[in-house]
């Protein structure tokens, strides 16, 4: 916007005409664009047409899109609309995720999503939308989640989504879509997950999807294939569940590679047509779930040993002769064999039953129905919770076997199960409230979020056994307590496991009533983005809907909601506004100045000299020639980064020492003050934590420095989830020290001190070794030193700078830099590092979010899952420092010295394991699992899409005060 404020001036009229009146104008113009378009970054052109298409091609009967119409989708909060909080290199945001949910929306899928070129999740689940699936979807090669299933989409699968290079997940069952699988699928090499059960898709199973590499879950289920089963599916490294039933394979065998899939948890081909044996089990080690009923399989029933994790067999329905083996026996997880429908002779071996001890939870169900048993061997005496069904045997004409071969017909393992019993008093809570269960004895009325679930291919037929263990398994992927979660009446449905799960405030004194609107956003988007993990028994889930009662009913991603915000949040907010005036008031300044004198340009810097008489010991000053060869004369393929003070290269010098070179660009407002604080500080400053200056160059209008090259990139980069590899939290812990003591070297050690004034997450760089090292010393100021008298000021006065979000609000308000405004700032990235979130995201408050959590007894749910398991005392010790830090006021902060004692005894309750591992990969930083080097995290380490002030990262902004 300022740059075509600039071109207004120059090209609207000759220069020679333009008055100091008219330059006033300009001055105007320029402030009521800034008034219009406050926000300079904006959503990227194309995608916002897109959305418009989009919008236009859907019929949005309850207006749940009515806000589409007005605004920035990005700025403005479109519903469903979620984006990166940060411009792309190309300064414009974009749209992350389409988030679109059961909304009830009909119409048809437009092909303008092509152009939602950076998108992640595309999520237009269970709505009623028809038409095909545009082809154009295949551009979005950023995709990572393609959920369509539950609609109406018709048409053939298109041969684009196969060139997909990110797809991680594909859904598209429950449709009505047709026509064969493209084999192009076989080239989506990081997809896990392919289901598309429940469609009408046709033709041979391509053998070529054997090339998956990644693929866990293969849901063909309920459609039309033909042909035969491809024995090259056994060759697949991941595969754990295979289900292809209610398909037509017209005679074909089933593979005997298949019993050779040792990883297999479930294989189910009910109802496929299929002949010929069953193969051999014995090697299929870990399965859990074999569904081969309903076939023309024939021969006997396979003798070798099964698996301890079975829990149902079925191969009813077929042409099976024979015995009945005793290898079904001694199965402690069995809960149904059903081999009823078939022709098996011989003796019935009660020793499949005899030494089952079951709880009062399970059940075991033999349907032995239809057969030509004569007799059983061994005692016909049942146990507790074991059911055999024997009728239409010849074992039947005996009269004495009526528990065997009565009439009842008791369904097991489908009954609808109860809710969760509860004793709470019989009283009524106000619409939508209702009582939650903290404990037998003690409820309180609160606001549940209500969530429709699925479990679309479970490892058991009776839930009852699992469900303490299903609880269990969800509220730790939701990082909840156990109580929180109430599971209501699951339903079998063909396979699947429906049901209505509650969930539930924390417990705090009786006034949590409801989730906070941050909560219930982290709670969708651990369903919507299927960042649970898969459980081997409960298998893949889907979410059905996700309901939210009157008091959440606002509470949609991406559309606008307020929340009150603390100072620490108004001085972030605030110190954006007045950069932005500030930027303008010196943009302006420079147009009148050039317009005043015309004939006084000054020409460019480049081809100035105008060096600096610098000369410090131990620092080296380069030629600008040795600054061009080491970066093959600034060749972009040198690039590593960019930001208001100008560009970073990764240089080698003549003595091939890597380097990372800080070069100014022209016309910069950084100023020469900076350029030489800079210097100055480092030149005088050695700690391990420390990044390292090694040289600089002052030369024919070239201001560059040269630093030691951190290979690993910044913290920022790691703990926002661009690194393939996840810092655990003993890495997190060691990086956080390190940081600490480079802080404390500054405010204790250095002669005189220095207050840093820009700690963030992005000026702390990790060296191969994951050294944590604090960078940019450009805003840095010499602490107050004592008078003749020993009696020292303990703060500076000073124009506020800094970065939104890390700054001390007591700074911001006083304009008194103290060390406890380094204190604040860590304390922030203390924040950052153990939830990845941002420091200001969508106009929420890091501060303030951990706050609300840590207050409501629910800190475990936003500490970050990439990290992986951590001992939780430790956690909550390192919670509490960093709220410490970030405490408004200055007095109630730790000392650095404070801080990083702390810091040093959370790091001995650690488990030696993790120290050691740690340890092992410092010593050895080739262990260390980094970006493949093909990648530009490698290449370019220093590159980030973070708004950060580190002038060695990318996406750089000009602070308070232009520097």
């Amino acid at each position: 916007m300022l740059h075509n404020c600039g071109k207004l001036g120059f090209f609207g009229m000759p220069q020679s005409r333009i008055s100091l009146f008219g330059a006033s104008l300009i001055v105007l113009l320029c402030w009521s664009l800034l008034l219009i378009g406050a926000d300079s970054q904006i959503t990227h052109p194309d995608e916002a047409r897109a959305l418009q298409s989009i919008r236009k091609e859907l019929i949005d009967p309850n207006g749940n899109l009515s806000n589409w119409k007005t605004g920035d989708p990005c700025n403005s909060n479109w519903t469903g609309v979620l984006c990166f909080n940060q411009t792309m290199n190309d300064d414009y945001l974009h749209v992350r995720e389409l988030q679109l949910l059961n909304m009830n929306l009909s119409g048809s899928l437009s092909p303008e999503l092509g152009h939602l070129s950076y998108m992640q999740i595309l999520d237009v689940m269970w709505n009623n939308i028809s038409g095909n699936i545009p082809k154009e979807i295949g551009n979005i090669t950023s995709l990572e989640l393609l959920l369509l299933n539950g609609n109406q989409l018709t048409g053939s699968l298109p041969e684009e989504i196969g060139y997909i290079s990110n797809l991680n997940r594909i859904q598209i069952d429950q449709n009505q879509i047709s026509g064969p699988i493209p084999i192009s699928f076989a080239n989506l090499s990081k997809v896990q997950h392919f289901h598309m059960n429940n469609n009408s898709i046709s033709g041979q199973i391509p053998p070529e999807l054997s090339r998956l590499p990644m693929l866990l879950h293969l849901l063909l289920d309920n459609n039309n294939l033909s042909g035969y089963l491809p024995p090259e599916l056994s060759n697949m490294p991941s595969l754990l569940i295979l289900q292809l039933d209610n398909n037509n394979f017209d005679g074909s065998p089933i593979p005997a590679s298949y019993g050779n899939i040792s990883q297999l948890l479930k294989l189910s081909l009910r109802n496929c047509s299929l002949q010929g044996p069953i193969p051999d089990w014995s090697n299929m080690l870990d399965v859990a779930y074999i569904d081969l009923g309903f076939n023309q399989l024939s021969g006997a029933i396979p003798s070798d040993k099964l698996s301890k994790n079975i829990t149902t067999v079925d191969l009813s329905n077929n042409k099976l002769t024979g015995t009945i083996p005793t290898n079904f026996a001694s199965l402690p997880l069995l809960q149904r064999l059903s081999l009823a429908n078939n022709s098996l002779n011989g003796s019935v071996p009660s020793i499949i039953w005899e030494n089952r001890i079951l709880n009062g939870t399970e059940r075991l169900m033999v349907d032995l129905q239809n057969n030509e048993l004569s007799n059983i061997s061994g005692s016909p005496i049942l146990p507790p919770n074991v059911t055999v069904r024997l009728q239409g045997n010849p074992i039947c004409l005996n009269s004495n076997l009526v528990q065997f071969c009565g009439s009842q017909d008791e369904v097991v393992a489908h009954i609808l199960i109860s809710s969760n019993s509860s004793d709470c008093r019989p009283q009524s809570c106000p619409h939508p409230y209702e009582y939650a269960p903290v404990s037998t004895v003690l409820c309180f009325c609160a606001a549940p979020l209500l969530v429709g679930y699925r479990l679309k291919s479970p490892g058991f037929s009776d839930f009852r056994p699992y469900r303490n263990q299903f609880q269990v398994y969800l509220t730790n992927g939701l990082k909840l307590y156990l109580y929180q979660l109430d599971v209501g009446s699951p339903l079998w449905e063909d396979g699947r496991l429906w049901m209505y799960l509650r969930i539930f405030p924390a417990y705090v004194d009786n006034n949590s009533s409801l989730f906070n609107e941050s909560e219930v956003l982290r709670i969708r988007s651990l369903f919507t983005g299927w960042k649970i993990p898969d459980s081997q028994i409960f298998g893949p889930y889907e979410l059905i809907n996700f309901t939210l009662p009157d008091p959440y009913k606002n509470v949609i991603p991406g559309s606008s909601s307020s929340s009150g915000i603390s100072k620490g949040a108004i001085a972030g907010i605030t110190l954006g506004s007045i950069a932005g005036a500030v930027m303008l008031s010196a943009f302006v300044t420079l147009l009148i100045l050039r317009l005043q004198l015309k004939k006084q340009r000054a020409v460019s810097r480049r081809r100035q000299s105008s060096k600096i008489s610098i000369k410090i010991d131990g620092v080296k000053e380069f030629s600008y020639e040795e600054m061009a060869l080491a970066t093959k004369n600034f060749d972009t393929s040198c690039l590593v980064g960019q930001g208001g003070y100008g560009k970073v290269y990764k240089g080698i010098l003549a003595d091939e020492t890597v380097v990372a070179i800080k070069r100014a660009q022209e016309g910069s407002l950084q100023g020469e003050k900076e350029f030489l604080t800079e210097i100055e500080l480092l030149s005088r400053l050695h700690h391990r934590n420390l990044v390292s200056l090694i040289g600089y160059c002052d030369e024919e209008g070239e201001q560059m420095l040269v630093y030691e090259f951190m290979s690993n990139g910044t913290l920022r980069d790691h703990i926002s989830g661009k690194s393939k590899e996840p810092l655990t939290f003993a890495m997190r812990l060691r990086i956080a020290l390190a940081s600490a003591k480079g802080v404390l070297y500054l405010h204790t050690e250095a002669d005189p001190p220095i207050f840093h004034r820009d700690i963030k997450a992005s000026n702390i760089l990790l060296d191969s070794k994951f050294t944590a090292k604090v960078a940019d010393f450009g805003l840095s100021r010499l602490a107050p030193v004592p008078d003749l008298e020993g009696m020292a000021p303990d703060h500076v006065s000073t124009v506020v700078k800094g970065t939104p979000g890390y700054l001390d609000p007591e700074y911001f308000l006083t304009h008194k830099l103290t060390d406890k405004s380094d204190v604040y700032s860590l304390g922030v990235v203390f924040l950052e590092i153990l939830t990845g979130m941002h420091p200001i995201s969508h106009g929420k408050n890091i501060v303030r979010e951990v706050n609300i959590a840590y207050r409501s007894g629910m800190i475990f749910s936003v500490i970050d899952d990439r990290m992986g398991s951590y001992p939780s005392e430790c956690v909550e010790k390192f919670v509490t420092l960093a709220i410490k830090c970030c405490q408004e006021e200055t007095d109630n902060r730790p000392s650095m010295a404070e801080v990083v004692r702390e810091l040093e005894s959370i790091w001995l309750m650690m488990p030696e394991s993790d120290t050691k591992l740690v340890e092992s990969l410092v010593a050895d930083p080739g262990k260390v699992v980094t970006t493949p080097s093909s990648s530009s995290a490698m290449t370019n380490p220093y590159v980030s899409s973070d708004v950060s002030g580190s002038d060695l990262v990318s996406g750089v902004v000009p602070t308070i005060t232009p520097r």
